[in-house]
């Protein structure tokens, strides 16, 4: 094979694996309930609906949520916790193929993080600094197609007194 023709080769399997990752995609958005529709389970793909608890302090002072991410959800999705207490927050991926993370980018409020989620639990840590209602999201996204924040996969982290 010369020159010329392998990299008329390589380009031509990215193109079938760029197009081949689009297709996955769109497979996988057009299984995604809209707003009107409801699903039998105890999350909704893609729908908002609020999922609110509220943190317990455990004997050792820190406020610990337990949190579960995919599919376009996090369940809870509205976390409240008290300000100047350590927060921990046990996240966990649902099942699925499809890459999740759970971001927050509130530094001012000592809330700041970006964990992929993954099939382990694992521990975010950290303390609120002021009081307020602070977006969590998922950032992840194919290409030009909705980022899994626009498909519903978000909440909030309410800092309380």
């Amino acid at each position: 094979m010369n020159s010329n023709s392998k990299t008329r080769f390589f380009n031509s399997s990215g193109l079938v694996v760029l197009l081949l990752l689009a297709a996955v995609n769109v497979t996988a958005a057009d299984s995604v309930p809209t707003n009107s529709q409801k699903t039998a389970h105890e999350h909704d793909h893609g729908t908002w609906i609020e999922r609110r608890t509220v943190a317990t302090i455990d004997s050792d002072g820190v406020q610990r949520v337990k949190v579960i991410g995919g599919e376009y959800f996090y369940n809870p999705n509205h976390i409240v916790v008290k300000v100047n207490k350590p927060v921990e927050l046990i996240v966990k991926k649902y099942e699925g193929y499809i890459p999740h993370n759970l971001v927050a980018k509130a530094p001012e409020a000592g809330i700041e993080f970006n964990v992929d989620l993954k099939d382990a639990v694992q521990a975010i840590k950290f303390t609120p600094t002021r009081t307020g209602k602070f977006p969590i999201y998922c950032d992840k996204g194919l290409l030009w197609f909705k980022t899994h924040r626009e498909k519903g996969m978000e909440g909030l982290i309410e800092v309380v007194e």
